[in-house]
């Protein structure tokens, strides 16, 4: 079986309709399970006490924030090689996700930093390149939306999508890049050194996974969404030539 069978909208509604509630069930018992754990059975940290908790949401969006645009990033790909129409109706799927989780890790991130930094915003590297992601997200959502024809706009967002790329690789490495800044290193890494209690990491990990799985349950459900609109106007559409 190839992977591209997939590309087949009739095989991808047979095959989003018996995964989606299962992946819907997981997202629910990992997401609820690893916020109460985290935010009611760990401990205050003894430095920034209950609001390092704010991880627990944080983490997990900003994670979701970058890799979302990654997935756009490799569905606009998959669109511009091959024209499968599956692929770049997800990428346009995932982009009110994305930005709806780019603007919580903003939002959070505001919350937590200013206790320890003393101010609501820096232009810090990673603060700057997050917010000119959601620009980008803002614009790449405007520009679907502008366009009639769905396969020039899915070119022209692809496009786009490959530009903001940059981006989306700078708000996951800018710490790396720039040593100044107020923002702290990667919470979790592979590098040598403990980056963080395991108290903290176990319902962080599990908190991830809920929102990794909430990611993919509301891009299945807006990919079959985006499949039956264009369904009803290709039907429209012969509806008036007949």
């Amino acid at each position: 079986m190839s992977i591209w069978e997939y590309a087949n909208p009739r095989k991808f509604m047979q095959t989003s309709a018996w995964a989606l509630p299962w992946v819907a069930g997981l997202a629910v018992v990992t997401l609820l399970t690893g916020l109460v754990w985290g935010f009611f059975f760990t401990v205050d940290d003894y430095r920034q006490g209950a609001t390092v908790k704010i991880l627990f949401v944080h983490v997990p969006a900003a994670l979701m924030a970058v890799n979302s645009w990654l997935m756009m990033l490799v569905c606009s790909l998959i669109w511009l090689i091959r024209r499968h129409h599956v692929s770049a109706l997800a990428a346009k799927a995932a982009a009110p996700v994305g930005v709806t989780m780019t603007l919580i890790a903003l939002f959070t991130g505001a919350i937590w930093g200013q206790p320890m930094w003393g101010t609501w915003w820096a232009w810090d590297p990673r603060l700057t390149s997050f917010l000119i992601l959601f620009l980008f997200y803002l614009g790449y959502i405007a520009l679907w939306e502008a366009i009639e024809d769905p396969d020039t706009a899915a070119d022209l967002t692809s496009v786009l999508c490959l530009v903001g790329s940059i981006f989306a690789l700078l708000s996951r490495y800018a710490v790396n890049f720039w040593n100044q800044g107020l923002h702290q290193g990667a919470s979790l890494s592979l590098a040598p050194g403990e980056r963080m209690a395991m108290a903290f990491k176990l319902p962080l990990y599990v908190a991830m996974a809920g929102f990794v799985l909430l990611f993919v349950t509301l891009v299945l459900i807006r990919t079959r969404t985006e499949i039956r609109a264009r369904r009803l106007r290709a039907l429209e559409a012969r509806g008036r030539m007949a």
